[in-house]
């Protein structure tokens, strides 16, 4: 290894290294090149590989395969591209109608199961709680312009205290699961009512990125971050699931 600092391996060789069971979290592994590798059990979860990235596996680029198959896993994520007024309110329907069938299967766990953490990733009443955020970010936020978006149960993500933001907006860490449910209803109907009115002329006007305001977003492309947060975040939210019910 090249380097000493373990926050900052960039041109690292690591040659007859053994990395077996190692976890990578937030980690830019963008351009990395493995030879000779073993990979048997690998599990990689990067969901912004399927914004025109690639991934070769032995010279073959299995994006598209990936992609393809969560289409085929989840009935109605390929509706996420939706383009017109039509289009994305048929996508909202799909993914909330996914949503409403996770909930249900929730509601006939044990209680407390959506306050439990798999492999210290984010419960599910977090996950949940992270697409209130989401939807007060690129909805209120962004496309309404709302000066103070955001709802004080959010869950943020590790990066938006460390990008300089203000955590002290989130100021209900522990809300009940009720509570939870309950905004998150509010902001479920708040997406589907813009959908309803929204026009093929509104979806192209432009608006500061909420995390970068020197950059323009359009509209639409906002609604698709939305999107995106919904079917990312359900599938991890499923993929626990499994997990805690396996082990029972």
């Amino acid at each position: 290894m090249t380097t000493t600092d373990l926050h900052d391996l960039r041109g690292a060789h690591l040659v007859d290294a053994d990395l077996h069971g190692a976890r990578f979290v937030r980690a830019d592994l963008s351009g990395v090149v493995m030879r000779g590798v073993e990979i048997d059990g690998a599990d990689i979860d990067a969901p912004w590989l399927l914004e025109g990235g690639s991934l070769l596996v032995n010279g073959v680029d299995v994006t598209p395969y990936v992609d393809a198959e969560l289409d085929r896993r989840f009935p109605g994520r390929a509706e996420r591209r939706a383009a017109d007024p039509e289009g994305l309110r048929r996508a909202w329907a799909a993914v909330q109608a996914t949503w409403d069938a996770t909930l249900e299967r929730v509601a006939a766990l044990p209680p407390g199961t959506v306050d439990v953490r798999v492999d210290g990733e984010w419960s599910f009443a977090q996950t949940v709680r992270h697409l209130v955020m989401a939807t007060d970010t690129w909805l209120r936020g962004a496309v309404l312009g709302v000066e103070h978006p955001y709802h004080p149960i959010g869950q943020p993500n590790a990066e938006y205290a460390s990008d300089g933001h203000d955590p002290s907006v989130f100021s209900e860490p522990d809300p009940s699961w009720e509570t939870v449910l309950a905004v998150r209803a509010e902001r479920v109907a708040m997406v589907r009512d813009y959908l309803a009115a929204v026009t093929p002329e509104e979806l192209t006007g432009t608006r500061p990125n909420p995390w970068a305001p020197q950059h323009e977003e359009t509209v639409l492309a906002c609604l698709h971050t939305i999107l995106e947060e919904e079917w990312e975040h359900h599938r991890y939210a499923v993929r626990d699931l499994d997990a805690l019910q396996a082990s029972r």
